[in-house]
């Protein structure tokens, strides 16, 4: 970061809101920094509610472009069949309830800045066309045959892993390089040590603010806990958790216990930090945390049950067979660990089928809103259509 000085970051910081000292933080904000005022294509890079959405508007804030239109679009929320006309514009009469002509979005952002983010749920089709703006600044709106010209900065960002969506034929390679012409990675929130408890500090403090609330205070372990867990919903879970706390645990300082309560098991680094295929994508590690969360979750419920019935059962006579025998006076000395798994040869579940009882379970308690269980789950609406149609649960 030879061009840009700690006061530069420190400054552009406190103008979006970004918080957090981190040098992986830091780095990504000075490289911000130093691109922004050279119109090259930027790749922002990072997990789901990590805070990408940040760089593209600094980038434009701090580059030529800042008096110009600025605009955002989430390709994974605009389906396939109307992506292109979203983007690109369309005529009259192109299809179907195209009763007049529509300006794109790359119209619309002409001489600013136009942010795509989730760029890599983007149809190969569309991907084409984008490619060909990114080279000669052309394009063609939908029913059109006639060329037209635009002058507009693409930043783009997205949460999966691009070389393992080139390798496998999802993304095409020759737009990857032109989008990444400078490539920013924005760290996930459990690589920022002491970022999580400044975080935690400030979404408490702007929640009693707003609603005119005592302050959430966490007691020493409750921020232990802060620190070990593995926050795979990043920054967004972060501040989730601490304004249901701060909701419903205001009074006393937390404690662990009661901190634990609002988080999801088997997510703690690292002990259950469990690598997945080398360069594994993003997808991979939401499915196996899932899995994860669901076998923990059985596994607590099994814990409660053998305590229920060690609690309430009368101990067996010699006459007596034991009820549930691999539970009733059972320890740890007497039986191995492994033999309270959750999932025994009777029952067997797959990968696959516990993602769709999930997603099945969110679906139910959502009403069948698909946006809603989307974001709930974690992954784009794209995404969920075709897990949706994959497990036949339309």
């Amino acid at each position: 970061m030879n061009q840009v000085n700690q006061a530069e970051i420190t400054a552009a910081k406190q103008r979006f809101g970004i918080v957090g000292t981190s040098p992986a933080l830091m780095e990504a904000v000075g490289r911000a920094l130093r691109v922004a005022p050279i119109d090259l294509s930027v790749l922002v890079i990072g997990e789901s509610g990590s805070g990408k959405e940040f760089f593209p508007k600094l980038i434009h804030a701090y580059g030529a472009r800042k008096h110009a239109p600025y605009i955002a679009v989430n390709c994974g929320a605009i389906p396939e069949g109307t992506i292109d006309s979203e983007l690109f514009g369309h005529e009259k009469g192109a299809f179907t309830g195209a009763v007049a002509s529509r300006k794109g979005y790359f119209e619309e952002a002409d001489g600013g800045t136009i942010f795509l983010d989730e760029v890599a749920e983007l149809p190969l089709t569309t991907q084409a066309r984008l490619l060909r703006v990114l080279e000669s600044g052309e394009f063609i709106k939908v029913g059109s045959s006639t060329v037209q010209k635009t002058n507009i900065r693409v930043v783009a960002a997205t949460n999966v892993d691009m070389a393992r969506a080139v390798a496998d034929g999802r993304f095409r390679e020759d737009l990857f390089y032109r989008l990444s012409t400078v490539q920013i990675n924005v760290p996930p929130l459990r690589d920022r040590g002491n970022d999580i408890l400044l975080l935690a500090k400030k979404f408490a403090a702007d929640f009693a603010e707003r609603y005119s609330t005592p302050e959430l205070e966490l007691n020493d372990s409750a921020r232990a806990l802060l620190q070990a867990y593995r926050w795979p919903g990043n920054v967004r879970q972060l501040k989730n958790v601490v304004e249901q706390l701060a909701l419903f645990e205001t009074g006393e300082p937390v404690s662990r216990e009661r901190l634990q309560a609002y988080l999801p098991d088997a997510v703690y680094a690292p002990a259950l930090a469990v690598q997945g295929p080398a360069g594994g994508s993003d997808a991979y590690a939401r499915e196996r945390d899932m899995l994860f969360n669901l076998i923990f979750s059985l596994r607590s419920e099994v814990d409660d049950l053998r305590a229920r019935l060690n609690a309430s059962a009368p101990a067996p006579t010699p006459k007596e067979t034991p009820l549930l025998p691999h539970f009733a006076n059972s320890s740890p000395a007497a039986e191995p660990e492994a033999a309270f798994t959750p999932f025994t040869e009777a029952t067997p579940r797959s990968l696959e089928e516990s993602e769709r009882e999930m997603i099945r379970e969110s679906l139910e308690r959502n009403g069948g809103r698909r946006k809603a269980t989307a974001d709930e789950l974690n992954i784009s609406e794209r995404t969920l259509y075709r897990k949706i149609r994959e497990y036949g649960l339309e």
